[in-house]
């Protein structure tokens, strides 16, 4: 079993992969820390990690991640797995949780207005929902 740590690069990352280390050291299992790139919402991330030309590739995922993880962690540990994923977040998080068989799943999560949880989707919510094991969300304070 394996707990899967979602980050994103923002300022939160830090405590959410925290968050996962402790389950992950508490229970002796492995810690995967994905990071998705999901298009225009990333460009401040490649353009401070890759050299990049509108498209990003699964090596270039990987990458990204190897380097984004590795500041989150800083501090924090230095045992996880860095998965560099694309597409759509919630979707790619639940696959590769699916796929290695998580224990748990940790993911952060923002306070938004209700107007603003009915326009918008959110990640936090999608994989709360339909993830097949436990789910905890670090809120930002």
């Amino acid at each position: 079993m394996v707990v899967v740590t979602a980050i994103d690069g923002e300022e939160g990352s830090k405590q959410v992969l925290s968050e996962g280390w402790k389950l992950a050291d508490r229970f002796d299992e492995p810690l995967h820390v994905v990071l998705v790139h999901e298009g225009a919402d990333h460009q401040y991330l490649i353009k401070k990690s890759l050299d990049f030309d509108g498209s990003i590739t699964s090596e270039q995922a990987a990458a990204l991640a190897d380097r984004v993880v590795a500041e989150a962690a800083e501090g924090v540990t230095d045992e996880y797995e860095a998965i560099g994923r694309t597409g759509n977040p919630s979707e790619e998080v639940l696959d590769y949780a699916s796929d290695v068989d998580a224990s748990y799943v940790v993911v952060g999560g923002r306070s938004r207005s209700p107007v603003g949880k009915a326009l918008f989707g959110s990640v936090t919510q999608s994989v709360l929902l339909d993830a097949e094991c436990p789910v905890l969300a670090v809120m930002d304070e």
